[in-house]
């Protein structure tokens, strides 16, 4: 069966690629194009045409042919680059569905495809769909790094490493009489102690990589009225929350997803802290000290211009806070003092904002930013490297000499949850979840 769907973004564009990949291609390409002799891996200048009635489709078009094994997915593949119209691309889909063996491809079969052919581990592959939805400079980096092999080159070490392990336990079973020396097993013990510890420390990353994916969550906190969602406003640059003179209006939680400098941050408005005057106020406030909590980061809001403070807003400023002192265009202010990062601003005029934005860089890349290349992106790694661990600790705990079999056994578990974040083992029950994300030409 031959596969195809639109590869680039719905029109109108200069350009719109469609992607086409099967053991029909290049015969398929020969009808839409009416040309005998196609050059592989080259720019072939031609006209589309619609091989049931010879209509033109598209009369200034490129053809680019990519023979297996060397193409994107391991198997023939054309790209057919066309113009970005949608009547163009609708016309080209609808030759293509009429072809024999030819169906709309499913989310992210290209992909499948790659790495089922070998072209890709399933970690890069989930890199590219990390790539393809990358929305601000960290996470474009981080999907480069991985599209690169750096986790994965990481992983397939460690695994080679208890493989190489699992043999000598496996030649001790299987060969009892002679005696392996006692040094390769205690080489054997202190390897298996080395990985233990080296994937431990990639566990212990406070989710770095799932916080550069998904984005970091920034709580605004404070008492009522103090301008949060007029921040909340202008940060998003579009008008997010409804501000009101009147106190207590924000009452939910509301969250807008930001790109601040690089950095892919999820802002959250929370409701004003004071005394309840009903049910409701009292849910939204339970709500806003309970978002504070769940946070990587808070920025606690004070009205500059008040003499007095709420005794459970001032519990919340801590080291991984920043305090905004806002209304600083009020000519009463109070320039209230505290031992943490602390920015006077005024929502309203705009000043200092740029303060503020360098300050959450600052702190989001001082306690989140790691130097180390292998970052864990999703829970399934997760999961897995823990399932990893846990075998390991009870290879470790186990008696040698006496449960060797048992011993084996934790090992080969081990090595197979290690192979299968790379996609070293049979792992056709994850593929569903893992591209079912994919954009459909990809």
């Amino acid at each position: 069966m031959n596969i195809y769907a639109l590869s680039s973004g719905r029109g109108p564009s200069g350009i719109a690629i469609l992607r086409l990949s099967g053991k029909d291609t290049l015969k398929l390409c020969k009808k839409i194009t009416k040309l005998e002799n196609i050059q592989a891996n080259e720019v072939n200048f031609c006209k589309f045409y619609d091989p049931k009635n010879g209509n033109i489709i598209d009369p200034e078009s490129i053809l680019l042919w990519f023979p297996k094994p060397n193409s994107y997915t391991g198997d023939d593949l054309a790209e057919f680059h066309v113009h970005g119209s949608n009547a163009v691309i609708n016309s080209f889909l609808k030759v293509l569905s009429e072809q024999e063996d030819c169906r709309l491809a499913e989310p992210g079969e290209f992909t499948k495809l790659a790495f089922q052919n070998d072209k890709m581990d399933l970690v890069k592959a989930e890199s590219i769909g990390d790539l393809i939805y990358s929305e601000t400079e960290l996470q474009r980096q981080q999907a480069i790094q991985l599209i690169q092999g750096n986790a994965s080159n990481y992983y397939n070490e460690l695994r080679e490493k208890l493989i190489k392990s699992l043999a000598y336990i496996e030649a001790k079973i299987d060969f009892a009489e002679d005696d392996l020396p006692e040094k390769v097993l205690q080489e054997v013990h202190k390897s298996i102690k080395d990985i233990y510890a080296n994937i431990k420390k990639i566990l212990e990353d406070n989710k770095i990589g799932e916080k550069i994916r998904d984005g970091f969550h920034v709580s605004i906190i404070g008492e009522v009225n103090v301008g949060k969602s007029s921040l909340l406003n202008l940060l998003s640059k579009r008008e997010v929350a409804i501000v009101s003179e009147e106190e207590g209006t924000t009452r939910d939680v509301i969250e807008t997803y930001l790109n601040i400098d690089g950095y892919p941050v999820i802002l959250a408005d929370t409701a004003g802290i004071r005394e309840a005057k009903n049910e409701i106020e009292k849910k939204g406030i339970s709500l806003a000290l309970g978002k504070s909590k769940e946070a990587d980061l808070n920025i606690v809001m004070i009205d500059n211009s008040s003499p007095k403070i709420n005794d459970k807003v001032k519990k919340l400023i801590n080291k991984d806070s920043i305090v905004l002192l806002n209304k600083s265009d009020i000519k009463n202010k109070e320039n209230h003092k505290f031992d943490v990062d602390t920015i006077l601003v005024s929502v309203k005029d705009n000043k200092n904002i740029d303060q503020l934005i360098k300050k959450l860089k600052e702190k989001l890349s001082k306690k989140f930013i790691s130097s180390n290349n292998v970052l864990i992106t999703r829970e399934r790694h997760r999961v897995k490297l823990n399932q990893c661990l846990e075998e390991i600790d009870k290879f470790l705990k186990k008696d040698q000499n006496k449960d060797i079999e048992l011993a084996a056994e934790d090992l080969r578990m081990a090595t197979r949850h290690l192979g299968s974040i790379v996609g070293k083992i049979d792992v056709e029950e994850i593929l569903g979840s893992i591209f079912k994300d994919f954009c459909i030409g990809k």
